[in-house]
């Protein structure tokens, strides 16, 4: 499944909309997801499971691409 992460680059961050960045992230769940970016300490606002319609539309931007962590 493809997961959605919205999070901010600074962990002690306030979450301000224009500076929240997203990501996509392959994994089993939503645990999985956070075990993969614990390294990378950020500060994650919002993790979205993808539905098929929701990723078809996702795959339409030019941004999309999954990341390997």
């Amino acid at each position: 499944m493809i997961y959605k992460v919205l999070y901010q680059e600074l962990p002690d961050e306030v979450p301000v909309r224009e500076r929240t960045n997203s990501m996509y992230i392959e994994a089993e769940s939503e645990r999985e997801v956070r075990t993969k970016l614990s390294s990378q300490n950020y500060n994650i606002e919002y993790i979205h499971a993808l539905d098929e319609a929701h990723l078809a539309y996702e795959k339409q931007s030019e941004d999309f691409q999954t990341e390997s962590v």
